[in-house]
């Protein structure tokens, strides 16, 4: 049995943020679920100052109510950092659903897959 190299691990933790890029673009929470563990979450500060967020299942209602499809949205994974079997994650995104923002991801490698455990982002002013 071979070991897996860093270069696995990054290439299966860039299918995972792949997952979420896409579910983004096209507005379905299906296509992005199974890149977050049940158990994670998200958070970001809001327009009054105060922290916002909680369970994941935010995000997928907010991607299934309130996103339109982007297929001209434009998103880059910017960096990944990997430590054994815990990992940190930046994409930037412009034109998703008329929004920009760039998202943090921390992950944790479970039963030898890649899955993301929390999210925090910054919206930033449309284009």
């Amino acid at each position: 049995m071979s070991k897996t190299t860093y270069v696995q691990d990054y290439q299966a933790i860039s299918e995972v943020l792949n997952k979420y890029i896409e579910g983004c673009k096209q507005a379905k929470s299906s296509i992005m679920k199974s890149a977050f563990d049940p158990k994670a979450t998200m958070y970001s500060v809001g327009a009054d100052g105060k922290l916002a967020g909680g369970p994941i299942a935010l995000l997928f209602e907010g991607i299934d109510k309130d996103f339109r499809p982007s297929p001209d949205a434009q998103a880059a994974i910017t960096r990944i950092e990997i430590v054994g079997t815990a990992a940190s994650a930046r994409i930037d995104a412009n034109g998703m659903s008329g929004l920009s923002f760039t998202d943090f991801f921390h992950l944790l490698k479970v039963d030898g897959q890649w899955t993301v455990i929390s999210k925090i982002f910054q919206p930033h002013a449309a284009d």
